[in-house]
Formats: structure tokens, sequence, C-alpha cells
């Protein structure tokens, strides 16, 4: 059953590398009497984070790490902890230790869909320089939803992956240089504090889900877990989800794969060396005892296992497409 949330408008930023940067010019001409409330997402998984305190003295709001339970307030900005998911709520923010998407936690989606699915029109989504395409299923969910997408002019990000990805899958309401977002974003925040509360069909903070049901299994499995994935489609963009609960678009796939790659690639030749040292021994071994066809044998082993060693080094050593770039 629809029910009315009560909620101030939302602002929902996510970025990754150079984001820093980015984070603090918008803070520093953010309004003091600001009538939304910022939630923040960088991606530095399981690092510890000064990112709170740093805009807390960048500009005229106070930010501070969101903690379960927080209620939404404007004129306060809420920073997603290390290794914790944000979530809007009906009347209170959540963090959960979900699973990683787009291989990062805390990651933009999650808190995109939940601003998306309890504010709709009151929502404001805004995706910062990145790389890869976190931010871009929940940004298409909160355009969706009638909330408004804002997007770095990706010619300027230090990472252009995630503007771009957003642009390339969502009908972007606004796509301008960081120097312009403060007053951009407090003219938005000023004119959806006016709306009517918004209306949703959500439940609590932890059973904000995906609205869209139609997946179909694929044959790919997850590069974090090893399991099966399901294929969902939100508009344009792809993304996959395994049965854990680990979500990724087609670029973050892409790069997880080629991780993967290399991890196998890099094991194969550390076993390679380690066939190499044991062959010369055993050759050695058997030429000092004098016998020729054992060593023979050995010796064998060795050329091949040296010529094989340098098939894989030259996979390492080659350049790769990389999709996800």
């Amino acid at each position: 059953m629809a029910k009315h949330i009560n909620l101030p408008p939302v602002i929902a930023i996510g970025a990754s590398t150079g984001g820093l940067a980015a984070l603090r010019t918008i803070v520093a001409g953010l309004s003091a009497s600001l009538p939304a409330a910022v939630c923040v997402v960088q991606h530095i998984d399981g690092h510890e984070s000064h990112l709170a305190s740093l805009l807390d003295a960048t500009g005229p709001l106070p930010a501070a790490e969101a903690k379960d339970g927080d209620p939404v307030e404007p004129g306060r900005i809420y920073v997603a902890p290390s290794d914790r998911h944000l979530i809007v709520g009906p009347d209170r923010l959540g963090l959960t230790r979900g699973p990683r998407e787009n291989f990062v936690r805390p990651a933009a989606d999650p808190l995109f869909r939940s601003a998306a699915e309890m504010l709709g029109r009151k929502a404001i989504g805004v995706v910062l320089t990145g790389r890869l395409s976190d931010g871009a299923a929940g940004l298409y969910e909160i355009k969706r939803r009638g909330g408004v997408a804002v997007v770095q002019d990706p010619d300027e990000a230090e990472a252009p992956g995630m503007p771009r990805a957003a642009i390339s899958y969502v009908d972007v309401d606004h796509c301008v240089y960081v120097a312009m977002m403060p007053q951009l974003l407090n003219e938005l925040a000023n004119r959806l504090a006016a709306i009517m509360p918004a209306t949703s069909t959500g439940g609590d903070v932890e059973t904000v889900q995906d609205s869209f049901a139609h997946k179909r299994p694929q044959t790919l499995t997850c590069p974090e877990c090893g399991g099966s994935m399901h294929l969902s489609t939100f508009g344009p963009l792809l993304k996959f989800d395994c049965h854990i609960g680990h979500s990724a678009t087609a670029e973050s796939m892409a790069s997880g794969q080629f991780q993967e790659l290399e991890k196998s690639f890099e094991t194969s030749l550390r076993r390679m060396n380690e066939r190499i040292e044991l062959c010369q021994i055993m050759h050695e071994r058997a030429l000092s005892s004098g016998r020729a066809p054992e060593a023979d044998i050995w010796r064998q082993a060795l050329e091949q296992t040296q010529q094989r060693s340098v098939a894989i080094s030259k996979l390492l050593d080659e350049d790769w497409l990389r999709p996800e770039r």
C-alpha cells in the first residue's frame, strides 16, 4: 500500500576516484539554509576514512559519518562509513553490510535506489568522477521515479567512467562542471522543498529492493563469489546479480573478469616457475648419479615448461581490450 513519506529532499551523491576535490568544491558552495539532506558515498571500501571531518571543515553545513537510525534532517551532510552501504528509509537512515555492488561497499547504487523509492521526485542524484559505472543503475531509478539526475561533465572529471556511464544510460537533467553544482543544487533543493510529501510503496529501510523482477539466469558467474548470475534490465542498462546479492553492471563485470584472469595467469606462472625449479633439480641429480635416460626426461620436461611459461608471460604482458575503461 502506498504511504506518504514526510522527508526533506535528499541530495544523494556518488563519487570515486578524484571525488574528494569535487566533493569539497560542492560542499563549500552549499547554502547554510539548504532545505535538503545531503547523503554522500565515496568509494573507500574497507579503508579508514576521514572524509566526514574534511567536509565538515569545508563548508557551512555540518558533516558527519552516518549512523544507523540517524534522522534525515535538512541542512546536514551524512557520509557513508567504511564498509557499509548508506540507505534512505521512510523516517531514518540505515547502514547495511549488504553485498558489494560493482565490487565496492559503500556503493552509490543502493543509496540512489533507496532515495528513489522513498522520495520519488524529491530525490536528487549526483554522479561525480569515478571509474566504471557505479551509480548509473541507481540514477536511472531516481529519474524513472520523477527525481532529478545530475552528472559531472566527464570532460573535467579525473576519472570520467562513472559520469560517462550515467550519461549513456540515463536521460540526465543536468551535466555541468563541479564549480556550477553548488548553485544548481541550492536551487533544486529550494524548489523541491515546496513539493508535497513523497508517496512510496516501499517498506522499511532494510527491505528497499529493486522494482525490476524480470531477471533471467546467465551462464556468467560472479567474479566475487563464483555464484551464478541473473540479468536485469534498467532501460538500456544491464545489471548482473548473483544469488548472494553481489551486483555489477556490464562494465564492472568486465573489470572483475579481467582481474580474475590476471590472478589465474599469475598463479599459472608461479606454478610454472616452481615446476621449472623442480625439473632443474631433478635433471642435475640424475646427471650427477649417471642416470642419463632419467636426466633426459627431466630435461625435456624442463624445456617444455620453460616454453609454456614464456607463453603465459606474453599473455600477462599483452594489452587487453578493456571496455570497462
